[in-house]
């Protein structure tokens, strides 16, 4: 009882007031996120990484939307978003965003900007042929695993659409290191 009562002595001597670091909560009321709803959470593995899905398209492909409001549209993937296999192709699927002023004498703006959609909305095109298909794999000769459509045969894993892809990247760095 005595070791009880000099424990509860030293802990009413130390100053536990709301602006010292003790007294304070871990989480404060004001500080609360918001949750999240089950299809906005990343799917993760064991280790806290998400969980990236293996995707039939990838960037710089020519694509069908095959689904939704935007069916029958092609364009071209811009990005690829693996958690949640999503993808954003340009100019389609277009939503208005409501932009605010940064300063004060500046207006507002509504802008249009390319929202992602699921890429099971897509199936590969061949510009040549003016047909959609499902996309295959197999190894040339020299032993290069390629990505190919299944309908035409055409080989859509090239160098020169490679070079392509890396080109509008460093383009488009340059012009965000420029701004």
């Amino acid at each position: 009882m005595a070791a009880m009562a000099a424990l509860q002595s030293s802990f009413t001597s130390l100053n536990l007031s709301s602006n010292s670091f003790l007294g304070q909560r871990f989480f404060s009321p004001s500080l609360h996120l918001p949750a999240l709803k089950r299809w906005e959470r990343k799917e993760c593995k064991p280790n806290s990484l998400p969980v990236l899905h293996k995707m039939h398209v990838k960037v710089g492909d020519t694509v069908k939307v095959i689904a939704g409001n935007d069916k029958g549209k092609i364009g071209e993937v811009i990005r690829v978003i693996k958690h949640n296999s999503r993808i954003v192709v340009k100019d389609i699927n277009l939503k208005t965003k409501h932009v605010k002023s940064k300063e004060e004498g500046e207006q507002g703006q509504i802008i249009r900007i390319e929202a992602p959609l699921h890429s099971s909305n897509v199936m590969l095109y061949s510009k040549q042929q003016d047909v959609v298909s499902r996309v295959g794999h197999k190894t040339l000769e020299n032993g290069k695993r390629v990505r190919y459509l299944v309908k035409t045969g055409e080989i859509i894993d090239s160098a020169e659409n490679w070079k392509k892809v890396a080109k509008e990247k460093e383009k488009s760095t340059e012009v965000a290191a420029a701004s």
